[in-house]
């Protein structure tokens, strides 16, 4: 099961089974974490991660939960 939350004035959270891969540039590169946390506020620096921009630019946001089966 996925699990995606959207924090409160936050970023999105992805959680899950399984393992995590980014594709840059045509290639796909695991990434070894339990969760990963997604830019909603548009101001990373890292897209498409958070990197706690949304603090700086005051991003203001409901928080929800989404969960796929």
């Amino acid at each position: 099961m996925v699990k995606i939350t959207a924090k409160e004035n936050g970023p999105y959270i992805v959680e899950g089974d399984g393992t995590y891969m980014v594709v840059k540039d045509g290639k796909e590169e695991p990434i070894e974490q339990k969760a990963i946390a997604l830019c909603r506020c548009g101001a990373s620096g890292n897209k498409p991660f958070c990197d706690g921009s949304h603090k700086n630019v005051e991003f203001s946001a409901e928080g929800t939960e989404l969960k796929v089966q």
